[in-house]
């Protein structure tokens, strides 16, 4: 069925525009978009246009939606497939928007059999199959983190199955130097934080090797040089993987 998607992607763009004035005035707060050219910008409002049009957002606890809201999500959940293209993000369509963080019940069984159950506060989560939740006030406001980026990296990464920090690697790129050039900055993280040292990263990456993927992927798009400097061998990866090189852009 993939040229009655490509029938209705041609649709969509030859039907409708997002307003110039709202671009400017959503991506203005997005400082890590200045670096694309006029090609690459064109292509992310075309992939955030046909990502408007195929995902369904919903507002929960009070939270209106609006077009400036909506776009703000397209377009930085667009950037790391701007290479890759929107069949990255089928098989699911909904986006739930809290206006806070969201409280989710989790519950695990330890090895003597005993169940322990626990709210977790959340900014975002990404289900397999299923929607990505964000906080729309950490997606404004969080400046430490990129909820956006890293719930749809997230979204990347289950691609492959299980979220395990290894996404569907193109042909020409090895699964085993990719496992090892993350487990090697994953352990280098874990390591520095228990001798009590500044990981650079958010802490949060440190918990599992899909968080750092995730976190790792806000850092390569909003700050690559330090990224680069500091992870050179998944800075690499990565950018095999995305096909973008934002260090190149982003010369500060």
């Amino acid at each position: 069925m993939g040229w009655l998607r490509r029938w209705r992607h041609r649709r969509v763009l030859a039907r409708h525009r997002i307003d110039p004035a709202l671009w400017r005035r959503v991506t203005s707060r997005m400082p890590f978009l200045r670096g694309l050219d006029a090609g690459q910008t064109r292509r992310l409002q075309e992939l955030a246009l046909l990502f408007l049009a195929e995902k369904q957002f919903t507002g929960v606890r009070g939270q209106a939606l609006d077009d400036a809201i909506r776009l703000s999500i397209a377009a930085q959940a667009c950037l790391p497939i701007l290479e890759l293209g929107l069949d990255w993000y089928e098989g699911w369509s909904g986006i739930v928007i809290y206006p806070d963080d969201f409280r989710v019940r989790r519950s695990e069984m330890d090895e003597g059999g005993v169940v322990h159950e626990w709210d977790d506060e959340l900014a975002g989560e990404s289900w397999p199959g299923g929607p990505v939740i964000l906080s729309w006030d950490a997606a404004q406001h969080d400046e430490h983190a990129n909820v956006v980026i890293h719930e749809f990296a997230h979204k990347l990464d289950m691609r492959s199955g299980e979220a395990d920090g290894v996404p569907p690697l193109p042909p020409d790129m090895d699964r085993r130097a990719w496992r090892a050039a993350l487990a090697r900055a994953y352990e280098g993280l874990r390591d520095a934080l228990e001798r009590g040292r500044d990981g650079w990263l958010d802490p949060y990456a440190a918990e599992h090797p899909s968080e750092f993927f995730a976190v790792l992927s806000e850092a390569f798009f909003e700050t690559p040089n330090e990224t680069r400097r500091r992870y050179p061998e998944m800075y690499d990866q990565l950018r095999r993987f995305y096909r973008q090189d934002p260090a190149t852009r982003l010369r500060a």
